[in-house]
């Protein structure tokens, strides 16, 4: 394979030149277009309980995210994959961030949502929030991204307060063979390969490389912005077993570069260079299970490596040590579901050229920090139709000490087509870096002296849902919230300022989706949510951050999508999706209405053709920021090519 970079920026990116020594024998499951509703609901998810259940069963606000749909949609970076899913809010901030959340306090660094990739937790312990620019995944291997709206804090910890978000890839056994993917167009190009095979007599491996170059964004008045990137990433995963033990070894390494942002606003002399965004990490996970007669053990521990050199703002370097297990077993007609897990970061973040001149940074620059938790949770039946689920963590930080995360879920299920749920639970947002340790200046007298007193914002969580099937072609799912937040993060109106916990107030809201097999060959899916937020200060507070705040309630108070997926003929395919976003109010942001569409041709075995549009009725929108100087998602045509063997 032969690759030639347009080093203008302005074309296709990754121009094909030539592909030699590829074939296709990956042996392949079953499209889900080819499923029945029916099947569908049979799919097993994991985060609802932590083990496989039927998705019709799984008490939760739950959307699964299928790879067919990964597919079909013609996305390329997994933060684009996620607007797929109706219960998660996905704003693009420029060519390679985003914002993503559920349920509302979308932000840049939004950090109430749970996002982990097979079972590693990607959020950084600077805010508790997602580097969208420095994740990803090969997605030709993704086999499902679980997405639950709602806290799920009782098994998966702090931070799992308005939603967990799973990326989950295949077994290395269900990727073997080749597998090349190349696509170009006017805003990115990209390739990956990835290849699988056999592992002495039980085991099985894959390893991949792939890489992409991102355009850089355009401003209203049409001047460019400077976030062009370009990205590697490569890695392995394999999966072996020795008589009732399952193992699983599996790391990745990426290196990012965005595109110089010329001299900096603080130059003095000539013009300081602002420079690149330089991004760069590594993570190994290792995880063992055992299959007992009765039950099941899993041990799983991974080490992450992250780099930021942003020397504009802050230059972070972080280390993650993370180890839990976990054993579920029968109890009587019931399930228990007990475990612990014990987590370690070290991070050093150096100020930036703007934090060095103000100057303002992290106090100390270095620290380390180390959480542990235990869990238990007990799944049992009150009658033939209705189950009880109890659970509760106490998970410790280095900051606020104990938290306890209760959750109590009722289920009745009178048939197997038809789910009536509800859940009570509390979910907590653990302090961060941000929170605490932010000081301007780095010396007295202080303008903002960090957070010495800043707690866990608290959220008190009612939800009632139900999901069915309504005839052997419509399926549904419906969910009502109530979320009753306390503590809210704030500024003071000191002098000097500090971060506190001074908002609080409710936010509530429906979201629902459901899937229609209009005909053999057309199926007809919709989603919506809707978000209303009433918060104010805590009564006789005195708060310099107003409930008007950006990271309170940037949020649309509705968007909705609609998605068909039709195969005209044999070995062709055509998909469009239609989403609509409502306005943001702080800073204003118009709604926007967004068409993306794909035609697929399958033109041998081992070979499939596409051309994706994205914003094909809008030349360009903001999705994020404010004018004048935000970035406009522009029409994008991508031409994609695979090719397995």
């Amino acid at each position: 394979m032969v690759l030639l970079r347009n080093s203008s920026r302005g074309g296709m990116g990754l121009i094909l030149l030539a592909l030699t020594g590829m074939g296709d024998a990956q042996a392949r499951a079953a499209d889900l277009a080819d499923l029945s509703l029916e099947e569908l609901a049979n799919l097993e998810v994991t985060s609802v309980s932590r083990r496989a259940e039927r998705l019709a069963d799984a008490p939760a606000s739950i959307y699964v995210i299928s790879a067919e749909d990964i597919r079909r949609s013609g996305v390329t970076s997994l933060a684009e994959a996620l607007r797929l899913a109706p219960n998660l809010n996905v704003a693009r901030v420029d060519a390679s961030q985003y914002a993503v959340s559920a349920r509302g306090f979308n932000n840049a660094i939004g950090n109430k949502l749970l996002v982990l990739v097979d079972g590693r937790t990607i959020y950084t312990p600077l805010f508790s929030g997602v580097f969208w620019d420095q994740q990803d995944v090969m997605l030709e291997d993704v086999e499902r991204i679980e997405v639950i709206s709602g806290p799920g804090a009782t098994l998966w910890g702090a931070n799992a307060v308005n939603g967990v978000i799973n990326v989950i890839t295949r077994s290395a056994q269900d990727t073997q063979g080749g597998l090349l993917s190349v696509a170009a167009g006017n805003l990115e190009g990209n390739a990956a390969y990835r290849y699988g095979g056999k592992l002495g007599d039980e085991g099985h491996y894959r390893i991949y490389a792939k890489g992409s170059q991102l355009q850089n964004t355009k401003t209203a008045s049409g001047a460019a912005v400077a976030d062009g990137r370009d990205w590697g990433q490569g890695g392995f995963r394999a999966d072996w077993k020795a008589g009732r033990d399952g193992f699983t070894l599996q790391g990745d390494a990426y290196n990012g570069r965005a595109e110089d942002r010329g001299p900096s606003p603080f130059a003095v002399f000539g013009g300081v260079p602002q420079g690149r965004i330089e991004t760069s990490g590594a993570n190994l996970l290792g995880r063992w299970t055992r299959q007992l007669e009765a039950s099941e053990l899993r041990v799983q521990a991974y080490y992450d490596h992250s780099e930021r050199d942003d020397i504009n703002l802050f230059r972070p370097v972080a280390d993650i040590f993370d180890i839990e297990a976990q054993h579920g077993f029968r109890l009587g007609e019931g399930r228990l579901l007990w475990g612990g897990g014990y987590r370690y970061a070290r991070d050093q973040v150096a100020p930036g050229m703007a934090f060095g001149l103000i100057p303002a940074g992290f106090i100390p620059s270095s620290r380390t920090l180390e959480w542990w938790n235990v869990f238990v949770q007990g799944e049992f039946p009150l009658t033939s139709t209705v189950e009880l689920t109890v659970g509760v963590k106490a998970e410790h930080n280095d900051y606020t000490g104990a938290e306890y995360l209760p959750s109590l879920r009722l289920a009745w299920k009178p048939s197997p087509s038809f789910l009536l749920w509800s859940a009570l639970s509390r979910a907590v947002r653990a302090p961060s870096r941000i929170d605490r340790d932010l000081f301007l200046p780095t010396t007295p007298p202080f303008a903002i002296a960090g957070g010495p007193n800043f707690e866990s914002e608290v959220a008190e969580v009612l939800e009632l849902g139900v999901r069915g099937q309504a005839s052997r072609t419509l399926s549904y799912s419906l969910t009502a919230f109530w979320h009753e937040w306390d503590r809210l993060r704030s500024g003071s109106a000191t002098v000097p300022a500090r971060v506190e916990n001074k908002v609080q107030g409710p936010a509530y809201g429906f979201e629902g989706w459901g899937t229609w097999q209009a005909a053999s060959m057309l199926r007809l899916s919709a989603g919506f949510s809707t978000l209303r937020k009433h918060l104010e200060a805590e009564p006789g507070a005195v708060s310099a951050t107003s409930v008007d705040d950006p990271a309170l309630s940037n949020d649309p108070e509705f968007q909705w999508m609609l998605r068909a997926s039709l195969n005209p003929a044999p070995r062709h395919e055509f998909d469009a999706t239609v989403r609509r976003v409502g306005r943001l109010p702080h800073p204003e942001v118009p709604e926007y209405t967004a068409l993306d569409l794909r035609y697929g041709w399958r033109a041998r075995r081992d070979l499939e053709l596409s051309l994706t549009v994205q914003n094909a009725a809008d030349p360009s929108h903001p999705e994020f920021n404010a004018a004048p100087a935000r970035s406009e998602i522009a029409r994008g045509f991508l031409l994609a090519m695979k090719w397995s063997h």
